[in-house]
C-alpha cells in the first residue's frame, strides 16, 4: 500500500489579487487560515482555481512558499507544477519538493496533448526525476487528454504515482480505474458534486472548489462518507449541490472569486486575463443561490 497524501477535503485555493493584479498576500494568508479553521485535510496551492496558468514561475514559486510557510504543516501543502513541456514539469517540481512541498498535483499535456503511451512515459519520467508522491490530474474538457483506466494500472506501478485527481466526468470509468488499481493508487473526484458517488466506489475524498466558500461542510461530507455514514454525506450533497454547480456556472475560478468577493473574503473577484468577471445577470444569480444558503444577507 502506497503513502496516501490525505484523506477528506483538499482545497484547490484561489490566489486573490488587487485590482492590478497583484497578488493580495494578506488576503491570501486570511484564506488559508480559513481552510484550516474549517477543517479541511488539504490545501491545493496553484492548481486551475489559483490560476496558476497566468503566472510566472517566479511568483508560482513564491505563491507556493507563502502557502507552505502560511499553513505550517498543519496539512499537507500540494503544489500544481504540471505542463505541457515535460522537462519544465520536472524544475517546477524539484522547486517546490525543495520549498516543503509535501506532494505535487500534475495535471495532463494540454494542446500538445499526447498518447496513452505519452502519458505513461511523461509521467513515470516526472516522478522517478523528482521521488516524491504525485497525484495526476485528469481534465479533458481543458487539456483534450484523457487517461484510460488501463493507463492508471500501468502508471500505479511507480511507487510515487499515489493518486489521481479524476475530473473526466465518467464515473463508469473511475470505477474501471478503481477496481483495477486497488491500493496502488488512491482517488480524488476532481468535481464536487461527484464527490459522493466517487467516495461511494472507494476514492479516498475530493479536490475541491467548494470548500473555498464552504470548507467545514465540504468538510463534513467527505468525514461522513469516510466513516461510511452515508445518509449524513447524502443530505449534505442533496442540500448543496445547486451552489457547488452555482460555482461553475461560468469557467472556474471566475464564479469561486465572485463568491468570496460576495461573502466579503476577499476585496475584488479581480481574475487574469483572459478570464473576467461574469455578466451581471449571473451575478445576480449566483447572489440569490448565496442569500438561498444563507452564505450572505441582503
Amino acid at each position: 500500500m502506497k503513502h496516501t497524501v490525505f484523506t477528506g477535503v483538499g482545497t484547490a485555493l484561489i490566489t486573490p489579487f488587487n485590482h492590478r493584479g497583484e497578488v493580495a498576500w494578506d488576503e491570501l494568508e486570511k484564506l488559508v487560515e480559513l481552510q484550516i479553521s474549517g477543517g479541511v485535510d488539504a490545501i491545493i496551492a496553484c492548481g486551475t482555481t489559483g490560476e496558476a496558468a497566468t503566472m510566472n514561475t517566479e511568483e508560482h514559486l513564491k505563491v507556493t512558499a507563502f502557502i507552505i510557510e502560511k499553513v505550517k504543516g498543519r496539512v499537507p501543502v500540494i503544489a500544481g507544477t504540471g505542463s505541457n513541456d515535460t522537462c519544465f514539469c520536472v524544475d517546477l517540481s524539484l522547486k517546490a519538493k525543495e520549498l516543503g512541498a509535501d506532494g505535487l498535483l500534475l495535471v495532463t499535456p494540454y494542446y500538445n496533448k499526447t498518447s496513452q503511451k505519452g502519458l505513461i512515459e511523461s509521467f513515470n519520467y516526472i516522478a522517478d526525476c523528482v521521488e516524491m508522491p504525485c497525484i495526476l490530474y485528469n481534465v479533458p474538457s481543458r487539456t483534450g487528454c484523457n487517461i484510460q483506466p488501463a493507463t492508471y494500472k500501468e502508471l500505479s506501478k511507480n511507487p510515487y504515482i499515489v493518486a489521481t485527481k479524476e475530473a473526466n466526468g465518467d464515473t463508469a470509468s473511475v470505477a474501471r480505474t478503481i477496481a483495477l488499481c486497488g491500493d496502488d493508487l488512491d482517488v480524488y473526484s476532481g468535481e464536487d458534486s461527484q464527490a459522493l458517488a466517487i467516495m461511494a466506489l472507494g476514492g479516498k475524498g475530493v479536490i475541491s472548489v467548494f470548500s473555498n466558500a464552504m470548507p467545514s461542510e465540504m468538510h463534513q461530507l467527505t468525514e461522513a462518507m469516510l466513516k461510511s455514514d452515508l445518509d449524513t454525506a447524502r443530505e449534505l450533497s442533496n442540500r448543496y449541490i445547486d451552489l457547488m454547480d452555482g460555482f461553475f456556472m461560468d469557467v472556474n475560478p471566475i464564479p469561486i472569486k465572485e463568491a468570496l468577493w460576495q461573502m466579503g473574503l476577499i476585496s475584488t473577484n479581480f481574475c487574469r486575463m483572459p478570464l473576467t468577471t461574469m455578466p451581471v445577470e449571473k451575478q445576480a444569480a449566483l447572489r440569490e443561490l448565496l442569500k438561498k444558503h444563507e452564505v450572505i444577507k441582503d
